[in-house]
């Protein structure tokens, strides 16, 4: 199968998903969930590893402000890797086809929302975020990969991604934090073991 046919492939699943994810789109639960999934927004996720980070190095929590450090780090490069994808790679939202019946794909078009469906930057913030996190404090691995989770499969009822937007967005954040992690192991360091204990 060539590299293109199975591109069609998997756009043709695609489709056919977001054609059924158009009929609850609007439901309450789908919308509640869209909501509760905007958490995992740059802007949240950013300021939210900056307080943690902020608030472990004052309150003398190394492990708080590792995670934070960490957060911030894996969610910021993980945007600037979808943002790139996004400029490049031309893909109507599945709103787009429900609400106009119209989907395109292609490269280096139209840098604007309804065409920057692919990869899920919500995905891919939320699964860089929760790993970052996890490294600090593993115990916690379940219920952050399952937030992460489940603010991935809430793009799809929402017409926001489709399912292969989504897929793709978690291989970003994956790779952006395991960037930082590397990079951490090697200079991150001095920030966190410099930082005084408590008690």
């Amino acid at each position: 199968m060539s590299l293109e046919s199975a591109i069609e492939t998997v756009e043709e699943a695609d489709i056919a998903v977001a054609h059924k994810a158009a009929e609850v789109r609007h439901h309450p639960v789908t919308q509640a969930l869209g909501h509760l999934s905007e958490i995992a927004d740059q802007p949240p996720m950013l300021t939210l590893g900056a307080l943690m980070l902020a608030g472990g190095l004052a309150g003398c929590q190394r492990s708080v402000a590792e995670a934070g450090g960490r957060l911030f780090a894996s969610v910021a490069l993980a945007t600037a890797i979808k943002s790139v994808a996004k400029a490049i790679v031309v893909r109507t939202r599945p709103h787009v086809l429900a609400d106009e019946g119209r989907y395109e794909r292609g490269l280096l078009g139209p840098n604007e929302g309804p065409y920057n469906s692919f990869p899920s930057g919500h995905t891919a913030d939320a699964v860089a975020a929760a790993r970052a996190v996890a490294r600090v404090f593993p115990e916690a691995r379940l219920p952050l990969y399952g937030a992460a989770a489940a603010i991935g499969l809430a793009q799809i009822p929402r017409c926001a991604h489709y399912p292969s937007d989504v897929t793709a967005g978690a291989l970003v954040g994956l790779a952006a934090e395991a960037v930082v992690d590397e990079v951490w192991s090697r200079l991150g360091e001095p920030l966190t073991t410099n930082a005084p204990q408590a008690g």
